[in-house]
């Protein structure tokens, strides 16, 4: 039941003892400002290094075609490895379980142009898996399909950027670009979620490429994605393996770096992994030092506070208060002020990590900011503390008799 002289008389309590209210709630509110501001920049870090991998699947492979440096099984060094169709088929029978998704690739730059526009982009001839391992998203029309690789056919798929220069207001789906003399069919128009850069490519069907850029099956490179049921370190072990294969397969020495490279995202992800397991357990070391320091400080405090009011708690029982009323009133006190305190700290932490959020961009900590809950959690924590600070003194002082309690200095 609400007790109306019971809340009159803490607020009461209160405002007569304004500085003693002031220090323990500062103590309370510069512990979570400090909690909300540490967390929130090691999120903005985090944050940073998820941006490094953008928004490509974080599990793809990429393998290269250098040329060697060492000679190897009779054959000399500085010989051109060439990847081809059939080189991607090897990888899917070696480990056809352990990808996802694959594509080849073929590179090229291309001017392109569409009545009175013409700009300079770069093509990227793929398989319809590129789609899920670039993760683009086709905002117009279609991607590629299984039926422009079997036709050979001269479709294009363009990014947002070469779409609003050379088609302006006008729809591009249907209409016939020109990259570099050969007319191709618009028949989709993508987005990127990692910018403009992603988004000036062209995208055409790999074997169409291979019949225009030579007549040949050769391509540029393998991308593909691995199994995401594999954890990092199946991930590592997979791409060792894989590279040596394809070393056996084009007789390339082990100990040779350059004919075949492999760059795994497996081998980034540990080490964000690694990075960002570090910084939580410093953060959080902080973070929990902060809140001990708050909660040591609010106990010394409310320690203070019963010892001063121990003449008060001696009248109190003398006029019949009985111990129960004592310590309610000093808890709920202590509970009051630490609630308070506590959720301007929230306050301020989140705005100070909102007002300084986009100048701290220049030191790599992206977007600052912590959950509610957490915070919440932690000021769930003082609030406890501050009423076990309250309550312990307290108790003890409503069992001291009334004439030893009038009698305190």
């Amino acid at each position: 039941m609400f007790d109306l002289d019971l809340w009159r008389e803490i607020f009461q309590s209160i405002n007569k003892n304004r500085t003693r209210s002031l220090l323990s709630g500062f103590t309370v509110a510069f512990a979570i400002l400090l909690f909300a501001i540490l967390f929130g920049i090691a999120n903005g870090l985090k944050n940073t290094f998820k941006e490094a991998f953008g928004t490509d699947a974080n599990n793809s492979i990429i393998v290269y075609p250098g040329r060697t440096t060492k000679a190897n099984n009779g054959l000399q060094a500085g010989r051109q490895i060439q990847f081809k169709n059939e080189d991607e088929q090897f990888v899917l029978d070696e480990f056809g379980e352990k990808v996802q998704y694959i594509t080849s690739k073929v590179n090229r730059s291309v001017t392109a142009s569409f009545k009175g526009e013409k700009n300079n982009y770069e093509l990227r001839a793929v398989q319809p898996d590129y789609m899920f391992i670039e993760n683009n998203k086709v905002s117009d029309g279609r991607y590629i399909n299984q039926n422009d690789l079997d036709n050979r056919t001269k479709v294009a798929i363009i990014g947002r950027i070469v779409n609003d220069d050379l088609f302006l207001k006008e729809s591009a789906i249907g209409k016939y670009i020109n990259l570099s003399g050969i007319p191709y069919k618009v028949v989709g128009v993508f987005t990127d979620d990692e910018g403009d850069n992603e988004e000036r490519v062209i995208y055409i069907p790999i074997t169409t490429a291979q019949f225009v850029y030579g007549n040949n099956d050769y391509i540029d490179l393998l991308h593909l994605t691995y199994n995401p049921d594999m954890n990092v370190d199946e991930a590592l072990s997979f791409g060792s393996l894989l590279t040596k294969k394809l070393k056996d397969r084009f007789s390339v020495a082990n100990s040779d770096q350059r004919a075949i490279r492999v760059q795994n995202m497996a081998q980034g992800m540990k080490q964000v992994d690694i990075m960002t397991f570090s910084l939580t357990v410093i953060i959080l070391v902080i973070g929990l030092g902060t809140l001990i320091a708050g909660i040591v400080g609010i106990s010394n405090i409310m320690i203070f506070i019963v010892k001063e009011r121990t003449k008060e708690i001696g009248i109190r029982k003398a006029l019949g208060a009985s111990p129960k009323s004592i310590v309610s009133i000093i808890l709920i006190e202590s509970v009051l002020i630490t609630t308070i305190a506590g959720y301007v700290g929230l306050l301020v932490g989140v705005g100070v990590l909102e007002i300084a959020g986009p100048s701290l961009e220049t030191y790599f900590i992206k977007d600052p900011g912590v959950s509610n809950s957490l915070v919440f959690g932690a000021t769930f924590t003082l609030i406890i503390a501050g009423a076990i600070a309250g309550y312990l003194p307290a108790k003890k002082a409503s069992q001291i008799k009334p004439i030893v309690a009038l009698r305190n200095d």
